[in-house]
């Protein structure tokens, strides 16, 4: 039985498949591909967001080759980045429930 870990990994990588498509043999993620995703599976996030070009500049960060495609260490990047804003925000919750 894989650990909580074990199942997140393979969530995401499962998601990212499920995503991409293979260019060249490597398994890579477009633009419109990653805004699918982000509607699909963090739509909390886009929600909350207030820049309609937020998935342009985040593919624009992510894209380092300038070819339109991410890869998955790119994605897993960007799910990095969303953990840490993620927790943040839960260790703030933590201390104002504390407070009270």
């Amino acid at each position: 039985m894989p650990s909580d870990v074990e199942s997140a990994m393979e969530s995401l990588i499962l998601v990212f498949h499920r995503y991409a498509s293979e260019e060249g043999g490597y398994y890579t993620v477009s633009r419109d591909k990653l805004k699918q995703l982000m509607k699909t599976e963090l739509p909390s996030y886009l929600q909350a967001q207030k820049d309609p070009a937020v998935i342009d500049k985040m593919m624009k960060d992510l894209d380092a080759s300038g070819g339109g495609q991410i890869n998955f260490e790119q994605f897993f990047c960007l799910i990095a980045g969303f953990s840490i804003s993620c927790e943040k925000a839960y260790q703030m919750k933590l201390k104002k429930t504390k407070k009270k």
